[in-house]
């Protein structure tokens, strides 16, 4: 994230500021991204994500910042004289026009000439791979037909920003990940910087490049996903991006005394913030090693009871009550046949020191 605005970036957002009453919706958002790059806004409903979004769009005004797309400052235009289009969770088409009338009406707005605007709507239903389609009217699609024309309007004035609000939330599981590739797909073929609005963190994970993980109107972190997965920087962080279990203690070193598990924690790094200090340290649920024995080679293990299996096809997630009031998960594979523990079952986990992660804050 950067607030230097000499140079051109397809959005560039600086010190953004949105309140309603007394609650601040986003409290001074900045960031950018860069040509082509698909970025998903991630976060709890209420964190800021969409208002967000909406100001991108002009659909709400800041209370301060700016933004820029191209390095053209947009904050005081309205909607419909920014270089950027936004595709609504409701798809919001026109029940009483044909597909191909849904997707041209922003150009028959625009004045835009007939011969150009059929030449256009044709470019762009074959984009969205609706070519035969053009006559039909949005009660006569499917759901993910419907979410296509959105697109293919979306795209048609060629914005230099397109903007998607949950834009898989109404399709069932199997035609949201159909319809995630062919959205990066598309997105590759057009070159148009993407921002996408979702809580879905697989959605997130799939199709962004970079990742906004949003908290209470702020970017708790910001990067590519898998560097914000592997590398969290906060417990929030770690549990709502790819869930984790945390165990608090005390820096000392390289060491976490943790107190509930009795043991002395060996993480990844030194710990520089001085002996004592409290801190968290987070282990993601499939690096959590489950065994019926002690380990004898990873450096962190503590004996637990199996509290709950819950079998999710190709694996599943054993719940281990470590310390009263203290249960850590484990993810097991269960593709091999191999029968996941029972309640009850005293087991070991085990996590080697470079997926111990430490949490400062």
């Amino acid at each position: 994230m950067s607030e230097d605005i000499d140079t051109p970036s397809p959005l560039r957002v600086v010190g953004l500021r949105k309140t309603f009453g007394d609650v601040a919706a986003v409290s001074g958002v900045s960031f950018d991204i860069a040509k082509g790059e698909r970025l998903a806004l991630l976060g709890e409903s209420g964190c800021g994500k969409t208002t967000l979004l909406r100001m991108i769009a002009g659909f709400e005004r800041p209370d301060a910042g700016r933004i820029l797309v191209d390095g053209q400052d947009i904050t005081d235009l309205p909607p419909y004289e920014r270089p950027v289009n936004m595709m609504f969770q409701s798809y919001a088409l026109f029940p009483h026009m044909t597909v191909a009338r849904n997707v041209g009406f922003g150009l028959v707005q625009e004045g835009v000439a007939r011969a150009e605007i059929e030449r256009r709507v044709e470019e762009a239903l074959e984009l969205v791979q609706m070519a035969d389609l053009g006559r039909r009217r949005p009660d006569q699609l499917s759901g993910g037909q419907r979410q296509r024309v959105a697109l293919a309007r979306a795209i048609i004035k060629r914005p230099k920003l397109l903007l998607l609000d949950e834009p898989m939330a109404a399709l069932d599981r199997k035609l949201r990940e159909r319809t995630r590739l062919e959205l990066v797909e598309l997105q590759r073929r057009l070159g148009i910087a993407f921002v996408i609005v979702t809580h879905d963190q697989d959605e997130a994970m799939s199709m962004a490049t970079s990742v906004a993980v949003m908290n209470r109107g702020g970017i708790a972190q910001f990067g590519a996903p898998a560097a914000v997965y592997e590398r969290p920087t906060s417990r929030f962080v770690a549990e709502f991006f790819g869930g984790a279990n945390i165990l608090e203690g005390e820096a000392s070193g390289r060491l976490v005394r943790c107190r509930a598990l009795g043991i002395d924690i060996v993480t990844r790094e030194k710990i520089d913030t001085g002996d004592g200090k409290p801190v968290g340290v987070a282990i993601r649920t499939e690096r959590t090693l489950l065994s019926s024995e002690k380990p004898g080679d990873v450096e962190n293990s503590a004996p637990g009871e199996v509290r709950a299996v819950s079998y999710l096809g190709e694996r599943s997630i054993c719940h281990v009550e470590m310390a009263p009031g203290l249960t850590m998960r484990a993810a097991i594979d269960t593709r091999h046949g191999k029968p996941p523990p029972r309640h009850g079952d005293k087991v070991w986990l085990a996590w080697a020191a470079r997926d111990a992660i430490v949490l400062h804050d």
